[in-house]
């Protein structure tokens, strides 16, 4: 099959489409898909998802057979915590929803699609949670082969979605930022396809997300979009997704985007305050938000650039205003997100208090991973929980009403 090509989001220079190959060999960058919607048009007909958008995707099918029912997340105002603080109108897109517990299904359904196009046999990633789960499920729907390669200090607990597809996982010593490179080394040689956080087929799945929003917005798009941020795939992904519409003809302007990261691992957001162009590494990342934690994220630099272009913006919360952000939307809300999501709510709150929010502007939060995957992380200091014997119950709960 063709595909179209690969293009440098820095210099701009073009490259042919080669998934063994996705940086620029003059600026070093991750390329992103060259693709231009031909045939822009919603099926309206189909259920949300992959198939209902595929005029916008690089895709020339759908195969429901790879599907695991990802799309369809739902977007649902924060009236309660609206209400208690005052805000302009808020809402919710909890992707944790999908197959796997979060974004990631939306990147991993339209990769593997790729790669049973071209012919892979073998798909692998480097991840340390979600990406890993996702990629390994999809790629056994798909009947492929799966290698995950993690850091050697990764808990149990946070590969075992991607062993029980039947992943086979390696434990890697050295240094993180330099696997990454490997991987792509490695991919070429035995002609494995890595569909690590940056690939491009992975990145124009997320632009999904942005359309869903569109349309269950009523045709329109927010004024603010809050997305977390690690690599910088995911924000790039909903950035291009409006950006498509807005060529489409259908919008008229693209939401301001705020991206979001934890304070001890800021290195997107400590560049965008001081104005730089770059990220500097962040040497010992320290935070309760280890799903966007990334020390050298691979797409910062295009962050930048895609944020100052668009007039988007990057925000940086501390630890406090995680846990209390992630309190409130379980407590008022009902919903568990992970750390790495809540950071959000924070930025959210800070920037409506600061009356950096206009107070008309509808935002929406893009909540990205499930809260039950890190159960281990939740702040257990207000839970209320008691114990009485059978014979004291009517007492207690007497004293409760």
């Amino acid at each position: 099959m063709s595909l179209d090509a690969f293009i440098c989001p820095i210099c701009r220079r073009p490259y042919p489409a080669d998934v063994r190959s996705l940086f620029c060999r003059a600026c070093g960058d991750p390329l992103l898909s060259a693709f231009v919607p031909k045939s822009p048009a919603i099926r309206r007909g189909r259920p949300m998802g992959v198939a209902r958008y595929l005029g916008f995707l690089p895709l020339p099918e759908f195969d429901p057979d790879l599907s695991l029912g990802e799309g369809g997340a739902p977007l649902f105002p924060l009236n309660r915590l609206r209400s208690v603080f005052r805000t302009p109108p808020l809402w919710v897109k909890n992707e944790a929803v999908n197959p796997t517990g979060s974004f990631k299904d939306r990147g991993s359904i339209v990769a593997i699609h790729m790669a049973k196009a071209l012919g892979f046999e073998t798909v692998g990633t480097i991840s340390t949670g979600n990406m890993a789960g996702s990629t390994a499920a999809y790629a056994a729907k798909a009947g492929l082969r799966t290698v995950v390669f993690i850091k050697d200090d990764t808990p149990l607990e946070k590969i075992l979605s991607a062993g029980m597809h039947g992943a086979n996982v390696i434990r890697v010593r050295g240094n993180y930022a330099r696997l990454f490179v490997k991987s792509f080394e490695i991919g070429r040689v035995l002609s494995f396809y890595f569909i690590n956080s940056v690939d491009p087929y992975r990145i124009e799945g997320y632009k999904v997300t942005s359309f869903e929003i569109f349309e269950q917005m009523g045709g329109k798009a927010p004024d603010y979009l809050f997305v977390p941020v690690s690599s910088g795939g995911h924000l790039i992904g909903l950035l291009r997704g409006f950006l498509d519409l807005k060529r489409a003809g259908l919008i008229r302007r693209i939401p301001r985007i705020v991206g979001v990261q934890a304070r001890g691992c800021a290195p997107i957001a400590r560049a965008f305050a001081r104005g730089r162009a770059a990220v500097a590494p962040v040497r010992k990342p320290q935070t309760i938000a280890h799903a966007i934690a990334n020390p050298q994220p691979p797409a910062g630099r295009v962050v930048l650039k895609l944020l100052a272009a668009h007039g988007g913006a990057m925000e940086a919360v501390g630890e406090t205003e995680i846990l209390r952000a992630q309190r409130l939307l379980a407590e008022d809300e009902g919903l568990l997100s992970d750390p790495a999501s809540a950071t959000v709510l924070a930025a959210f709150l800070r920037m409506s208090k600061e009356g950096r929010i206009p107070a008309g502007a509808a935002s929406v939060l893009v909540i990205t991973g499930s809260g039950l995957k890190t159960l281990g992380d939740v702040d257990s200091s207000r839970l209320r929980i008691a114990e009485a014997d059978l014979s004291d119950l009517p007492q207690l709960m007497a004293a409760w009403k």
